[in-house]
């Protein structure tokens, strides 16, 4: 039982609870300015249920291709043993299914719409006949709405317009920062997924071009940021042009060089997530 729960734990991804949790609380509470049961319960469920979902498909189908990835085993993602496969399928669903049962009765058509839709998304990315993380440009914009969504579905519980046009232009830059980030992040495994048969945006135009893009990505969300009137947020995306940008000329001999540059994103993230988010509400 304990070696059980301590495996569900770690395919969870502890480090990465906080960047699906805090935007929806976030996002609900600045739109309500009240702490009820909508908002706790919703932040449980994106603080847990939510990533065992998302983490632990993954692990269950990418299991081939991780045991070639060296960074698999750590806090960088788990290398799930095959015995646990089902019971992590399993305990994911059933995690899940209380809570999203509990904020579709408490919610909208709007905001049950929103909340099923990024669910779709969240099991689509890597599971077997839909596996959109390897379609190409699909598989960043997927993997960038596993934490807009979050945001999203909290405004839409809360009542907020979310036809405001600064509100689109923060998406549009909440999606893009998300989408900088898959990108680089696959960097470093192209040789892995590669071997592993498996296709991302960086096997398929390769590491240096993913890089760049990458960088134009971060670029033109700083600008959707100072077109929504928070210019002085715009010091925000310089951490992420300075690491990215050192990778500029990397190629896919050297990809794994890029795993340098992800680990400050695992930490910068925390800090550069709760800035998108409040400028963002």
């Amino acid at each position: 039982m304990i070696e059980t729960i301590k495996t569900l734990f770690w395919v969870s991804r502890p480090i990465s609870w906080i960047n699906t949790a805090y935007p929806f609380a976030v996002a609900y509470y600045l739109s309500t300015g009240v702490i009820d049961a909508p908002l706790i319960i919703g932040t449980l469920f994106f603080l847990i249920p939510y990533n065992l979902l998302m983490y632990g498909i993954n692990d269950v189908f990418d299991y081939e291709s991780d045991l070639r990835n060296p960074r698999k085993g750590g806090i960088e993602g788990a290398l799930l043993e095959p015995r646990f496969h089902r019971l992590t399928v399993v305990a994911a669903v059933f995690s899940s299914v209380p809570f999203v049962l509990y904020l579709t009765f408490v919610g909208t058509s709007e905001s049950t719409g929103w909340l099923y839709f990024f669910l779709f998304t969240v099991i689509a990315y890597s599971a077997r006949g839909l596996r959109f993380k390897e379609k190409p440009f699909l598989d960043s914009l997927t993997s960038a709405s596993h934490f807009v969504g979050p945001a999203v579905f909290g405004l839409s519980l809360a009542g907020a317009d979310l036809a405001n046009p600064n509100f689109l232009l923060y998406l549009g830059a909440f999606t893009l920062w998300g989408v900088a980030s898959h990108a680089f992040g696959a960097v470093q495994d192209v040789r892995a997924d590669r071997e592993g048969g498996i296709s991302s945006i960086a096997t398929v135009i390769g590491a240096r071009n993913t890089v760049r893009f990458s960088f134009l990505a971060y670029l033109i969300a700083a600008g959707f940021v100072a077109l929504a009137g928070m210019p002085n947020l715009l010091w925000a995306a310089v951490p992420y042009l300075v690491i990215v940008g050192r990778h500029w000329n990397i190629t896919d001999a050297t990809c794994e060089d890029a795993n340098r540059g992800w680990k400050l994103f695992i930490w910068l993230n925390f800090f550069a997530g709760a800035v998108v988010t409040l400028a963002w509400i």
